[in-house]
């Protein structure tokens, strides 16, 4: 993954990426003890959702930190240190599940992740993901874009944002039969009162390498202030999300 996590501050101010993939979770339709993987599962919040469901589950993140605070969270979960384009599975999964961290692998790597998720599915098996689709927070990167290149400098979006059209062909190639797709428009309000700012300096951490940490405070404070009529609303900030959310098959007979 393209992103080192600050856990803690994840866990206090962001719960909303676990509490919308709740949601996400209503389309695994296997049967209670069947093996669920929580892949890029974080703290572990959704892991935790998937054994209360029933399921016999498995946490597995490329952040150590991460692992770390969900092993001290949920000890009686299995939790496991491990990359998407790599992990492999003592025994392969009824279902692998996957919320909010597919936009976190980079384009060119998407390939060769669909086919490790493929890797470690049992034949019928199914794969359960939802994450940022096509104009997920635009509104934000299009003001940086702009006041980046207002100083000289380039705005690199590190996201990856597909549409359906995009994304369903690579999990397509790699095997996958795709049984539901959907994108849509989720504006997510944020918890703190500095919502944005907190956004960006917890999200997009990619664009501000290099640069000092004066004129990222510059530039996170002046895209505040532009966006604020636009994006704050009722007392809160609202970032423009927009998710895609599949529900792909690995055939029976391969």
């Amino acid at each position: 993954m393209n992103i080192k996590w600050d856990a803690e501050g994840y866990i206090q101010n962001f719960g909303f990426v676990h509490e919308y993939g709740k949601d996400v979770i209503s389309l695994i339709d296997a049967p209670k003890g069947s093996f669920v993987v929580d892949l890029g599962c974080g703290n572990g919040a959704l892991t935790k959702k998937l054994q209360e469901n029933g399921y016999d589950v498995l946490g597995v993140d490329a952040s150590s930190d991460m692992i770390e605070a969900a092993k001290k969270i949920h000890p009686d979960i299995d939790f496991i240190c491990d990359d998407i384009l790599s992990f492999s599975l003592e025994e392969k999964a009824d279902v692998i599940f996957s919320n909010a961290v597919m936009h976190w692998i980079d384009k060119e790597k998407q390939e060769k992740a669909a086919y490790n998720i493929f890797s470690q599915l049992k034949p019928g098996g199914n794969f359960v993901c939802e994450f940022g689709g096509k104009g997920c927070a635009e509104t934000v990167h299009v003001e940086l874009e702009k006041l980046f290149a207002k100083r000289g400098l380039k705005y690199k979006r590190a996201f990856y944002f597909p549409t359906i059209g995009e994304y369903a062909p690579i999990l397509e190639k790699a095997g996958f039969i795709i049984r539901c797709a959907v994108l849509f428009d989720r504006p997510t309000p944020q918890k703190t009162e500095d919502g944005l700012a907190d956004w960006i300096r917890m999200f997009n951490k990619t664009p501000f390498k290099g640069i000092s940490d004066k004129e990222k405070k510059e530039i996170i404070s002046e895209a505040c202030e532009d966006l604020h009529s636009v994006l704050h609303k009722d007392g809160k900030w609202i970032v423009d999300y927009v998710r895609i959310r599949i529900k792909a098959e690995k055939p029976l007979e391969i």
